[in-house]
Order: structure tokens, then C-alpha cells, then sequence
């Protein structure tokens, strides 16, 4: 069924007025989190979703007065758009390294490039859009697959350090990653066979739901961290050093490490003290930082209730020796 004369099927504006909504609720939280950069990426992959929906939709239509040539190309550019954004989104969303490399070149190499190539210089010189598809969609078919698996095998590494995180992914987040990102790969495939709006549409945004769920249900995981943290405050309005390291899901070695770095002692000197390697305490420091979402030192005085005096540590087997360590401020 088509809506207002035009070539958008009613399914398709279900999925853009619901994906409209969840814009506008996201974007009353970001305004008011400003710093919350997860959420900002959230955002553009759900704005480019829209686009393609309503590109998808509305395109190609004789009737709009703009050639028909460029709709083509308007529609298929912002399929390959989100596609390419979806590599970027889950390195830096999920903080996952290993797709570095498809973030940052591979989307541009197999992806974009070939779009550029057949669907931007070759169909508006020659306007035959079955030769620009048949061929302009065969490496990104196949990178497609290889993007995929590379996503997968990346949340999979991420599942197996569960030391990385104060809430780290489960086997049911991944499904529902995998569920979210495969029909994406169908893409190309749909392309090429000229499948029907509705189905495309279907796919795609059942697609994308299910990747949102994730998104939510991990969003309220790292509030009730957040507010887990906010009732570690004490009474007299500082935090209590070893239940926020509690709170932050420390390992006895890394509140050890933590203390004395909060010290002011350096990783030698710690690794000297504690009987360990250096890289072992480097190890340990990264591990920190991510736990506690800290970018500096002073952050991480501040996220641990530090504070501004000595640190009282409370019922340690190592407190005594921690307590001879002299902090920077009283040097």
C-alpha cells in the first residue's frame, strides 16, 4: 500500500515515524548529557537509518521533478552510507580495536570506492543502473561478509575479556548484535535483485530494532553503574575508597595498583614494591582506567574518593603498608 501519491509503502512510513521518536527521546537525553558520546553515535546511525528510509521510499519518482538518474543515486548512496558507518560505530561505541583497520580504510576501499566508481561516474555516463549494480555491488557483497564476520569475532574477543569492563558483554548481546548487523549484509543482494520496498524495508528495520534493544538494555546497565557509584558517596560527601573500587568492580591486585597510583608513585616503583613486572602493572593500569571510565589521573583521585587528603583504607590486608607511602601532596 502507497501513501500520498508517492512511491512510499505504508510499512516503510510506520518505520520512519517510530524511528522518529526514538530520534527525538534520544536527543532530549544527549542535550542533557552532552558528554555522552555513545549515545551521540547512536544518534547519527539512527538519523542515517531515517535517511535511507525515506530515500529508499521516496525514490525513484518521476513525479518529484528530480531526475530520476540522481534519485537512484541519493537512494543507493545512503544504503551504502549507513553501511559504512556501522564499522565505525561499533569501534568506537564498542570500544572494539580489531575493527580499526574497517572503520578508518576498509569501508572506503570496498565499499564507497565502488559505489563512487559504478553507481557516481559510470550509470550517469552510460544509465544503464542493471550494469551499475551488477558489477558495483560485487566487492561490496564480498566485504560484506568479511565485515561481518569481523564484527562478530571482535564482540567475541570483547566476551572473553570480561576483565575489561565494569559490565562486560554477554552471549545474549552478541546474538542480538548479529541478529541486528546481518541483514545489512543483504543489502547488496537486494540491490541486485530489484527486491519489493516492503521486504527491504522489513528486514532492514527488524534489523535495526533489534540492534536498539542492545543499545537500551546496555544503556540502562551503565545507569544503574552510575547511580550505583552516586551511593557510594558518604555522608560527609567524599567517596569511601574501597567500596567505589567495589562499585567499579576492581580485583584485589587492581585496588592494590590503584592506591599507590593514586599515591603519586610511579609504575616502577609500584612494580618494585608489589614484587611484579612492569608491563604487568602497565596491564593493570589500562584494566583501571577502563573499569572507572577515568581519562587522567586527577579523574581517577576523584572517581575513587581520593580525595584531597591522605587515603583512608578501610579493612585491606595491605593498608598498613599503603599508609608509609607517602602521597604526592605530602611530599
Amino acid at each position: 500500500m502507497l501513501l500520498f501519491n508517492s512511491e512510499m509503502h505504508l510499512l516503510t512510513f510506520v518505520f520512519v515515524v517510530l524511528e522518529l521518536m526514538i530520534l527525538t527521546c534520544q536527543l532530549f537525553f544527549y542535550y542533557s548529557r552532552p558528554q555522552d558520546k555513545r549515545r551521540l553515535w547512536f544518534l547519527i546511525l539512527l538519523a542515517l537509518l531515517i535517511f535511507y528510509n525515506v530515500t529508499g521510499g521516496l525514490f525513484p519518482d518521476e513525479a518529484l521533478g528530480i531526475s530520476v538518474v540522481l534519485q537512484n543515486i541519493l537512494a543507493y548512496g545512503s544504503g551504502f552510507l549507513i553501511a559504512s558507518y556501522f564499522p565505525w560505530y561499533f569501534y568506537k561505541a564498542f570500544n572494539l580495536p580489531d575493527l580499526r583497520f574497517h572503520a578508518l580504510y576498509g569501508v572506503g576501499l570496498f565499499l564507497m570506492l565502488p559505489y563512487v566508481l559504478f553507481l557516481g561516474i559510470v550509470y550517469p555516463l552510460t544509465g544503464d543502473l542493471d550494469f551499475a549494480l551488477s558489477w558495483g555491488m560485487l566487492v561490496p557483497f564480498i566485504y560484506s561478509l568479511v565485515l561481518l564476520w569481523s564484527v562478530l569475532s571482535a564482540i567475541c574477543n570483547k566476551i572473553r575479556l570480561k576483565s575489561d569492563s565494569a559490565h562486560p558483554y554477554s552471549l545474549t548481546e552478541l546474538s542480538a548484535v548479529g541478529f541486528a548487523v546481518t541483514p545489512w549484509v543483504c543489502l547488496s543482494v537486494f540491490s541486485v535483485l530489484h527486491v519489493k520496498q516492503w521486504v527491504e524495508a522489513l528486514v532492514t528495520n527488524l534489523g535495526f530494532i533489534g540492534f536498539s534493544i542492545l543499545y537500551m538494555v546496555r544503556s540502562v546497565a551503565l545507569n544503574r553503574i552510575e547511580h550505583a557509584k552516586l551511593l557510594a558517596l558518604d555522608q560527609a560527601g567524599e567517596l569511601n575508597f574501597e567500596q567505589n573500587c567495589k562499585v567499579h568492580k576492581l580485583t584485589d591486585r587492581e585496588v592494590e595498583i590503584a592506591a599507590l597510583l593514586c599515591k603519586g608513585m610511579t609504575y616502577q616503583e609500584i612494580a618494585g614494591l608489589l614484587f611484579i613486572a612492569g608491563k604487568t602493572v602497565d596491564r593493570h593500569v589500562q584494566n583501571i582506567f577502563v573499569k572507572t571510565g577515568a581519562r587522567s589521573k586527577m579523574e581517577l583521585l576523584q572517581l575513587l574518593g581520593f580525595g584531597l587528603k591522605r587515603l583512608q583504607v578501610v579493612s585491606l590486608p595491605w593498608s598498613s603498608s599503603l599508609n608509609n607511602v607517602p602521597y604526592e601532596s605530602d611530599i
